[in-house]
């Protein structure tokens, strides 16, 4: 899944695609290098970050997707938003799946949307808010709880009219974690994958990686994602949401050729 982020400030390239042309350059890029999903988001979620209305991701989501979708039909299309009148819109524009953060909790009509139009969602785990996430987090289990959180999303999904085979889950790595909750984490994501629906992973650039690499500056942390990319499908995680399409792409098939080999 790449990440194309229409916004002036998310963590990694905020302001790098904020018009069509820009996008449509980046997508074909991302294709070249073997993206399956595109997935568009118009609301920063680093760490600190400010909420932005409806109204304003709209604006800045739906003509990136309707361009998208008229340019490469065949390219599945995720909306990255907690709200429901953006995914709807995103929905009629060309998205097909639904990236909610904050897995249906903070829009209560989000489920409604996703059963409607049976379109696939992800629901993550996230400790607060994007503004405050990072301030003390803490868990006393954190895969424990992440698991726990997530069985539950899952349930109300369930109850909502969502089909189970259209549920995928993310354990949030960086949202509202520390370094050790990120690595215990990708310790267990085999613990996910037995929860019985797709995982997806997030470990992009994230400045967890950056402490113990050394590093301050995000795209320095392409070979590190990479390596987290290769032990997830070690691990069983099918979805990877990566800026660098190349570099991950190959992790995942080198470490699927070695996964079916073992097998």
């Amino acid at each position: 899944m790449g990440i194309l982020n229409v916004t002036p400030d998310s963590f990694s390239d905020g302001g790098r695609y904020n018009t069509l042309d820009a996008a449509l350059r980046q997508v074909e890029l991302m294709l070249r290098e073997g993206v399956d999903i595109v997935d568009v988001g118009g609301e920063s979620t680093r760490p600190g970050s400010d909420a932005v209305s409806a109204e304003e991701q709209i604006q800045r989501v739906v003509p990136v997707v309707k361009a998208i979708h008229a340019g490469f039909p065949a390219l599945p299309i995720s909306i990255d938003t907690t709200l429901s009148k953006v995914a709807a819109a995103a929905l009629q524009a060309g998205a097909v799946i639904i990236n909610d953060i904050s897995a249906g909790l903070d829009d209560e009509d989000m489920f409604a949307i996703a059963a409607a139009n049976t379109c696939p969602i992800i629901l993550m785990h996230k400790q607060g808010a994007p503004k405050t996430m990072q301030d003390a987090p803490y868990y006393s289990d954190v895969v424990f709880d992440v698991k726990t959180h997530l069985q539950q999303r899952i349930d109300a999904a369930l109850t909502a009219g969502i089909k189970a085979d259209l549920i995928a889950i993310d354990p949030g790595i960086g949202f509202g974690k520390r370094k050790q909750d990120n690595l215990a984490l990708l310790a267990s994501l085999n613990q996910f994958v037995g929860l019985g629906y797709p995982v997806l992973l997030g470990t992009s650039r994230k400045r967890f990686m950056g402490s113990i690499c050394n590093v301050s500056e995000p795209d320095e942390l392409v070979t590190a994602t990479a390596v987290t990319t290769a032990l997830g499908v070690m691990a069983g995680v099918t979805m990877f949401r990566v800026h660098d399409i190349k570099a991950n792409r190959q992790a995942a098939d080198i470490a699927w050729a070695i996964k079916q080999a073992w097998e």
